[in-house]
């Protein structure tokens, strides 16, 4: 329809999506200390999920945000009561700008939430155990015009992730560093 009215549309595929229900930019997984599953999450990663982008003047945004806008035309929760889903700024999603409306923070952990795996020890009480960064938002695509290719727009959405550094360190002064993060940590907060 956007395409009938002369707007720039194309279609974009993201591949391990995430479908954060909660909003909190993560998605969790629970385990008790025996490391069998808990099911307390509604959170889940999809093998891919597609939506629209069309190309706006955001003046309710500001110009920082114009251009390739996020629209889901099968929105799997509500947004303000009803089955919606943008326009989610690229820009916005990209620069981690999830305070914004049309659902910029669910778009942003579709492509780009952690995760999280935590230990259960009681109802009160939960410890992160493991946290995988990279899983989310793999090769975010679109058809390129006038040929069947694929053209990655994955930059559109994300800065290029970290390179993991290895260090070879004992093991023992692995787990002091660890605890001297916990320290500090607990100092700041």
């Amino acid at each position: 329809v956007l395409r009938c009215l002369g707007i720039p549309t194309r279609v974009i595929t993201n591949f391990n999506s995430a479908h954060d229900k909660n909003l909190n930019l993560s998605i969790d997984k629970y385990i008790d200390i025996s490391g069998n599953n808990l099911h307390l999450s509604e959170d889940s990663v999809w093998n891919f999920h597609v939506w629209n982008e069309s190309w706006f003047v955001r003046r309710d945004l500001g110009s920082f945000y114009d251009g390739w806008q996020v629209l889901d035309a099968t929105p799997q929760e509500k947004s303000k009561g009803i089955y919606q889903c943008g326009p989610a700024s690229t820009r916005a999603i990209k620069e981690g700008d999830v305070n914004l409306d049309y659902d910029s923070p669910f778009v942003f952990a579709a492509v780009n939430a952690d995760c999280v795996t935590w230990i259960r020890y009681s109802k009160k009480r939960k410890e992160r155990i493991f946290s995988d960064t990279r899983k989310i938002g793999k090769f975010i695509s679109t058809k390129a015009v006038g040929t069947n290719s694929r053209v990655d727009v994955t930059a559109n959405y994300k800065y290029p992730e970290v390179k993991e550094i290895s260090f070879k360190i004992p093991y023992s002064q692995y787990k002091k560093s660890l605890m001297d993060d916990r320290k500090i940590l607990v100092t700041a907060v």
